[in-house]
């Protein structure tokens, strides 16, 4: 095994849920202003998920006011409280910057089915 595989294991972080391309997520950030400390929610679509291991992040797009926000977050951050899933999204491709370009509707993605067996 690489060294630094095997220093960057028990950094690596197992308590998100099982989240994909397509997801709308809440990011629970937390946020160092001077001496106080709180926690900011993010909340969008999961538009990337990219690097392996330690170096895993994702990035998340929202629409505010208008405007597209985008934030990229490292995985095994410390900085990340929490990561909520809203709902499940279906989408065919494992990069969504077509979103970057689509306004209103065309911005949509349809919700996952669940199947109960």
């Amino acid at each position: 095994m690489d060294i630094l595989q095997m220093l960057g294991r028990d950094q690596i972080r197992t308590d998100f849920p099982e989240y994909r391309v397509g997801d709308t997520v809440k990011v629970h950030y937390k946020i160092k202003e001077g001496s106080k400390e709180r926690i900011q929610i993010f909340q969008g679509i999961v538009i990337q998920k990219r690097g392996a291991g330690v170096s895993k992040s994702f990035t998340v797009r929202k629409v505010s006011s208008g405007v597209g926000v985008e934030r990229i977050f490292p995985q095994n951050s410390p900085n990340i409280d929490k990561l909520e899933i809203v709902r499940h999204g279906q989408v065919r491709r494992a990069k969504l910057f077509y979103l970057r370009s689509a306004k209103g509707k065309a911005g949509r993605i349809k919700e996952r089915r669940r199947f109960t067996a």
